[in-house]
């Protein structure tokens, strides 16, 4: 490994978080809010990146697969310590809550140890929503826009930090793609901010929901998140985005320059969209009641589905109340997640998709043991190498989740508590059941439930295998 380097560039990373730091300073002076958090941890990212930036310069810029892996696994870690300074900073949270609230922000969880926003100042309510934002695409994803201007390459970060099983590039150049994708994400935020003005949204919260759907991250401005508006518009422009959100933003550039055809053939999308009308039409069917009108219904339904789908994790009722049907559909929905290559977590469509082709091949072959049926995806066999890779992070999920939940259960929560909170830290959801329910939160845990509920979210957001390897004896190995 080239440690010196990688320091290096973590360095870099630093200083680019000032510039994200500045917003919420600019907001502060226009709120009259304090400066001091925002100014505090300006400084932090300002010292601590010269520091590494200039203790570490080396002409040997080679970087390579575990480099890869440390400079994306350190970028997390890093930001989510200069994320909590100003939450520090302005008294508003503890240590555990702040680190907690920024690991959640970044990793786009949702999950919030803040028992009531209307207290917490305007500025630092948009830097929490900046935070999802910023994490949404990833912080390396815009790392690898500018590394050219530095004379380096991101091939390696591009691979570490990308979601899904396989890293889809979408133009020839590696910082071309990255620009494009950007160019879509802001795109997109910037349609639904106009969408959510023209509802009657005020312009501040239109911003930060518009930040945070985006990321499928699901802080709001609100306690009781979009139920809270009271708005059906508000409601339906926020499912359509979330949908937008959680789709791989490859076909979003397809759809862009022309290819509709290959968006429409492609079967992670059809799978996508056939789990969130299957799962709507039957928690409409489940939650239905006679004093209730069908549209309403429906409604609720779908926004709910989508929003724990796509891993988002708005709310606008206390699915908490739903029949026990429901419930257990809303904890497999906590599980499944968006797209590969979209802003949502969980295990992704693609993964889901191909492990349920792997299953049935392999029921094929025990009934006809001298058959040959590979499992195909896009008309190309699916390497084996790639579906074990698949059967590999689907174990790791599950005994991270496990390990989540028995430190959880320790601290005296029931079963259905400790499994929800971890399974929605690892799959960067939000909201979870019992205790960390719908309109719950998570200031009631002790300190180390928390950080390891802010490790289980950096396991989740960064695929578990880069943070995994970083924990095996031989990554450190020279």
């Amino acid at each position: 490994m080239n440690r010196r380097f990688d320091a290096y560039l973590l360095g870099w990373l630093m200083l680019l978080t000032t510039g994200f730091l500045c917003a919420p300073l600019a907001a502060a002076v226009a709120f009259g809010d304090p400066k001091i958090p925002f100014l505090g941890a300006i400084g932090v990212a300002v010292v601590g990146g010269l520091i590494l930036t200039r203790l570490n310069l080396t002409t040997d810029r080679s970087i390579q697969p575990r480099d890869g892996f440390l400079v994306v696994g350190g970028a997390w870690v890093v930001v989510s310590l200069i994320g909590a300074v100003p939450y520090l900073l302005a008294g508003a949270l503890g240590p555990a809550d702040a680190l907690f609230e920024s690991v959640s922000g970044f990793t786009t969880t949702g999950s919030t140890t803040i028992a009531d926003t209307s207290v917490i100042a305007p500025s630092l309510l948009l830097w929490r929503a900046m935070t999802q934002w910023i994490g949404g695409m990833g912080i390396i994803l815009f790392t690898i826009a500018i590394l050219p201007l530095l004379g380096i390459g991101g091939m390696q970060l591009f691979k570490a930090e990308v979601p899904g099983p396989v890293a889809d590039k979408v133009q020839p150049r590696l910082a071309n793609t990255a620009r494009s994708l950007w160019g879509i994400y802001v795109g997109l935020t910037a349609a639904e901010w106009l969408a959510l003005r023209l509802a009657g949204v005020s312009g501040f919260e239109a911003l930060c929901h518009a930040f945070t759907t985006l990321a499928t991250g699901g802080f709001s401005t609100r306690n009781t998140s979009i139920g809270e508006f009271g708005s059906p518009t508000v409601e339906w422009i926020i499912i359509i985005f979330m949908l937008m959100a959680g789709t791989n933003f490859v076909l979003h550039y397809r759809m862009l320059v022309g290819r509709v055809r290959e968006v429409a053939r492609d079967a992670e999308l059809r799978y996508f969209l056939s789990v969130a009308v299957v799962a709507t039409i039957l928690l409409a069917i489940v939650i239905h009641t006679p004093s209730a009108r069908p549209a309403d219904t429906i409604r609720t339904a779908a926004f709910q589905t989508v929003s724990l789908l796509t891993t988002t994790g708005y709310v606008t009722t206390d699915f908490e109340l739903w029949p026990h049907l429901a419930i257990l559909a809303v904890l497999v929905l906590l599980v499944l997640g968006g797209m590969s290559g979209s802003t949502g977590g969980g295990i992704k469509s693609l993964r889901a998709l191909l492990a349920l082709r792997s299953l049935r091949a392999t029921l094929h072959r025990l009934i006809h043991p001298h058959a040959i049926r590979p499992v195909k995806y896009g008309g190309e066999v699916v390497p084996e190498v790639v579906l074990s890779g698949i059967w590999g992070f689907l174990t790791a999920y599950g005994l991270i989740a496990l390990g989540g939940a028995a430190v959880v259960a320790a601290y005296g929560y029931d079963i259905v508590t400790a499994l929800s909170a971890s399974l929605t830290a690892i799959g960067n959801v939000g909201p979870g059941l019992g205790h960390v329910g719908a309109y719950d939160n998570f200031a009631h845990c002790p300190s180390l439930v928390k950080i390891v509920l802010s490790a289980c979210m950096l396991f989740g957001r960064l695929e578990i295998f880069t943070l995994l390897a970083m924990c095996s004896r031989e990554f450190w190995r020279r």
